[in-house]
């Protein structure tokens, strides 16, 4: 169909059938080319798990590159909208993923960078099975008034994000913290000094043991 979501995926690092799924949801004016050289390090970590990094289902304002939601308006209300416009698109690639490599429901993980991050927290924390973790970098919790009536699920979440982030501030992943707590998500927190909008290698290291933690479950992770 033409409003489905495609983009690049990569096979096991250790080869043979996957036994896992790790979904990479890019940032603004980015496209699923962005993340998936992240296969290549935590392919590593999880070598039966098989990578895809979905491009956004919108053209980005600019006319380069692909958006989950427009940013012209940056109020509370017009990102909420924006996220729920897009998380059906993120929900249909998944499942269709799980079901082209015939994987079972949970046999999954979510991760985001930025608006990519925005985007794994909502939609993952309200799917019908949980994924075995969520990796949010330099991300924010968009709606979160809205999580306490609306959260599905409590997987684990890790929160990454670079202290001197001049595009999206750190003291969000702060507050989406303290939300998460709240709301009795199990949620861990890396904060790197003198990082600005990126991922570093601290951040590769946890991200590639809380894959590791969350697959561990099933046999081969």
């Amino acid at each position: 169909m033409a409003d489905e979501l495609d983009g690049p995926r990569t096979a096991p690092a250790a080869g043979g059938t996957p036994q896992h799924l790790v979904v990479l949801c890019h940032g603004l004016g980015a496209d699923g080319r962005d993340l998936i050289d992240l296969a290549q390090p935590w392919g590593q970590a999880v070598p039966h798990a098989a990578f895809a990094s979905p491009d956004a289902p919108f053209p980005h304002d600019s006319g380069f590159g692909r958006q989950w939601w427009s940013v012209a308006d940056r109020s509370p209300a017009a990102t909420e909208a924006g996220v729920r416009r897009a998380a059906p698109f993120l929900d249909r690639f998944i499942d269709a993923e799980l079901a082209r490599l015939g994987l079972p429901a949970d046999a999954y993980a979510l991760m985001g960078f930025s608006q990519g991050a925005m985007m794994v927290l909502f939609a993952g924390l309200r799917r019908r099975v949980a994924p075995r973790a969520i990796l949010a970098f330099s991300g924010a919790l968009v709606a979160p008034a809205a999580l306490a009536t609306e959260r599905t699920q409590s997987p684990a979440v890790l929160l990454v994000h670079g202290e001197a982030d001049e595009v999206v501030p750190a003291a969000r992943s702060h507050d989406a913290e303290a939300t998460l707590r709240q709301a009795g998500v199990p949620v861990e927190s890396v904060f790197v000094p003198r990082l600005g909008h990126g991922i570093d290698p601290t951040g590769l290291s946890m991200g590639g043991l809380v894959l590791q933690r969350g697959f561990a479950a099933t046999a081969g992770g």
